[in-house]
């Protein structure tokens, strides 16, 4: 059992504050992508929709992608961009936004743009299968842990209220709700030698009776507990080492069986063919995946895909020993067809059935 602790002094008004940003933001990011992209004479726009978790991040890549980019090419390049949990995200595109390049939180997302006809079959071809982060799910307790949280097995308990967002909405939430289920898997495969989906599910809504609200993306659910919240939230790892960085006081709970995140991006290819910036999104995605863009997203707690980063920077994370991925569930195709469609393992849980 891993247990983090973080210690720090912050004060509450600096945690409203905080709120008050991230929800003003969020109103700006809305308004971003039904806006008209206007480019002055001379210059190209590059239109990016992403996932809300990326967007600290981004704040940091994008300036040093078109420095670079000026440098290599002499043309100026702008940017437009929009932020929101990833399911909404995806539907917009889907719905219209004119995205050129988007980062989603999960594979299943980017499905839904390939359904469309938006993004090519194989985007999953690209380097390190389409992946920009990787991270892990986490539980995150207030400084000190008060409650004494130790793996997903205490969030069944009476007294711990929990929080993680909604996945009808939320890349973030499905990746939460796959972590607690595959737990619950694993658990009853060593209870019982094999896999046993009817206590995975009991074990889920067991954890589910005690949620305190379903956000509607990982960023609202994280500002919901820096208000003061629940006990205990279910999230990405990164989310939570981002937000000690910032001198916010958590401890890291990483429980023996937790699954591995991976966050794809592409190229929105009709759009960006239309609107004629192909080769500056296909080298924007690039960039994503190199060393100098890896460093970045490694500094707000995301887990690389490159090697030499991944190499460099692996004494700073914590393998857990009963780590999975996505495979160990079936793949996204079973995953989305036994948990999240209208009769799945999820829906059944919400219903009580």
């Amino acid at each position: 059992m891993h247990n983090l602790i973080w210690r720090r002094v912050a004060l509450l008004s600096a945690g409203m504050a905080l709120l008050f940003t991230i929800l003003l933001t969020g109103c700006a990011d809305q308004e971003t992508s039904s806006a008209e992209v206007v480019s002055r004479p001379g210059e190209r726009t590059l239109v990016i929709g992403a996932y809300s978790v990326v967007k600290d991040a981004m704040a940091e890549i994008i300036p040093n992608f078109q420095q670079q980019w000026k440098e290599e090419t002499g043309e100026t390049i702008s940017f437009q961009e929009s932020y929101e949990a990833s399911g909404t995200q995806a539907r917009a595109i889907v719905g219209g936004f004119e995205a050129d390049v988007s980062l989603l939180a999960l594979e299943g997302d980017v499905d839904k743009l390939v359904r469309s006809g938006l993004v090519r079959e194989d985007w999953n071809q690209q380097p390190y299968g389409g992946m920009i982060t990787r991270s892990i799910v986490v539980l995150g307790t207030r400084d000190g842990n008060p409650k004494g949280i130790q793996d997903f097995e205490d969030l069944t308990r009476s007294d711990v209220k929990v929080l993680y967002p909604n996945p009808k909405t939320s890349g973030g939430a499905q990746w939460d709700i796959n972590a607690i289920y595959g737990a619950g898997l694993k658990r009853s495969e060593e209870k019982n030698g094999v896999k046993d989906p009817a206590a995975a599910k009991a074990f889920l809504e067991a954890v589910h009776r005690n949620v305190e609200s379903l956000d509607k993306s990982g960023r609202a659910s994280m500002a919901a507990f820096e208000y003061g919240v629940g006990d205990v939230i279910v999230t990405y790892e990164n989310e939570l080492l981002a937000r000690i960085a910032q001198g916010v006081a958590y401890d890291i709970v990483i429980p023996d069986d937790t699954i591995l995140i991976e966050n794809p991006a592409v190229v929105v290819d009709r759009y960006a063919s239309e609107r004629g910036t192909t080769d500056v999104a296909e080298a924007f995605i690039a960039y994503l995946r190199s060393p100098e863009a890896q460093d970045i997203f490694v500094k707000y707690g995301f887990r690389p895909v490159e090697e030499s980063v991944a190499e460099r920077t692996k004494g700073m994370f914590t393998e857990p020993p009963g780590l999975f991925d996505i495979e160990y569930l079936g793949g996204w195709d079973h995953v989305r067809e036994t948990l999240y469609s209208k009769r799945g393992i999820w829906y059944q849980v919400l219903a009580g059935i």
